[in-house]
């Protein structure tokens, strides 16, 4: 894990950047929250069904996230050298790394988690997945609405995970390793 805040270049970029260009212009749309992936930008407007199962997440590990001395949310994290800059469902990262921060990168995660939508479901299996095991995410886990069941994904590395956990139906609890060392009730998802 990176030991100290990523920040974008926040105010200037050259011309013949264009991802960094991308990446300044995104963060500057008034209002809406976008993120990019494989240099398509895509607005965020998650369901409440979706936003419903990330809630159920971030409360069942909210108790050990606070004393691990962390944070949830769904802060920005870049991709950099690539045209991805991504929002999360839920990140978890050090409150130290959280303050003043932009963005992160995914090995400043300790968990990062996804819940598909019918309209990015293979964002999420396969694109996403691939990135946050390249950017060094130590664990993925993937909620996946629209196959009900639950994957997680460990030990990063260029070409992948190389540890898969599931799927798992939705109703079967799955395992947080360490730091969390908990089991995830999955039946409300």
């Amino acid at each position: 894990m990176s030991v100290q805040p990523h920040r974008p270049q926040p105010r200037s970029y050259a011309a013949d950047d264009p991802e960094t260009a991308l990446k300044y212009a995104i963060r500057h749309i008034e209002g809406d929250r976008v993120q990019i992936v494989e240099g398509v930008i895509t607005l965020m407007s998650p369901s409440w069904d979706h936003e419903s199962a990330a809630d159920s997440i971030r409360s069942q590990i909210e108790t050990t996230v606070r004393k691990l001395g962390c944070v949830t949310g769904s802060g920005d994290l870049d991709l950099p050298g690539t045209p991805n800059w991504y929002i999360p469902d839920i990140a978890v990262v050090p409150k130290e790394l959280a303050k003043g921060a932009d963005a992160l990168l995914p090995d400043q995660t300790l968990l990062v988690v996804e819940v598909t939508s019918s309209s990015n479901g293979d964002t999420d299996r396969v694109v996403k997945r691939r990135r946050y095991a390249e950017f060094g995410a130590p664990l993925y886990l993937l909620v996946d609405r629209q196959e009900r069941s639950c994957t997680l994904f460990s030990e990063p590395g260029r070409l992948g995970y190389t540890h898969t956990d599931g799927p798992h139906p939705f109703g079967t609890a799955i395992h947080l390793p360490t730091p969390f060392d908990l089991d995830l009730d999955t039946s409300d998802f």
